[in-house]
């Protein structure tokens, strides 16, 4: 019976290892991925003392649960890294937009094309984003020219991730910087979210 100062307390959500495994057969998986088969709980046990690994149950809701051989506190260092690496790699990946005219002029370009080229130098994709208005939406090769030069001016420090498409009255296209560009850390930012800074104003 469950005592009133567990009530309450969080579920543990740690698979059962050795022997808190209270089950009378398991399926077994070797160390290496080998399927031993259904074998009694102590034979398991006995197997996993032997090879000096840990019996941990990796399927509980299985009939009989399927355990596997394996370094227990190896298994918990190695996951616990590539979670840290995963939350790392999700918290820089940030999208910067810039947003250009088909007919800019040159000192505003420059003045694009130098956001565009800090965003990227700071580890970040940068959403680059034509807009056309009135009878420019007749000439969609104005705004992909435009976005192979910029494309051309940064090659440096970016590539195009994703080409050049329309998408209703604008023409998109995505950058992300090289690899051995390192990211800057985030601040205030969250995963995925389209910086909409000074470089966003298109009221050229």
């Amino acid at each position: 019976m469950t005592s009133p100062s567990n009530r309450g307390a969080p579920v543990s959500t740690e698979p059962r290892i050795n022997d808190r495994i209270r089950v009378p057969e398991v399926r077994l998986v070797g160390p290496n991925g080998e399927q031993v088969g259904i074998v009694r709980i102590e034979d398991a046990l006995r197997l996993a003392q032997e090879a000096d690994l840990d019996l941990v149950e990796v399927a509980a809701q299985a009939r009989p649960p399927v355990c596997k051989l394996m370094d227990y506190g190896k298994f918990k260092y190695e996951t616990a890294q590539k979670a840290r690496e995963s939350r790392r790699n999700q918290q820089l990946t940030v999208i910067k937009e810039q947003k250009l005219r088909p007919k800019i002029d040159p000192h505003d370009y420059q003045t694009k094309k130098g956001h565009v080229a800090r965003f990227l130098s700071h580890g970040n994709k940068v959403k680059v984003t034509i807009m056309f208005r009135g009878r420019e939406q007749s000439r969609p090769e104005l705004g992909y020219r435009l976005l192979q030069k910029l494309a051309e001016d940064v090659a440096e420090l970016g590539f195009v991730e994703s080409n050049p498409k329309q998408d209703g009255r604008n023409m998109i296209m995505v950058l992300a910087p090289h690899k051995n560009i390192k990211p800057r850390p985030v601040k205030q930012e969250q995963d995925g979210v389209v910086d909409t800074d000074e470089a966003t104003d298109a009221t050229e």
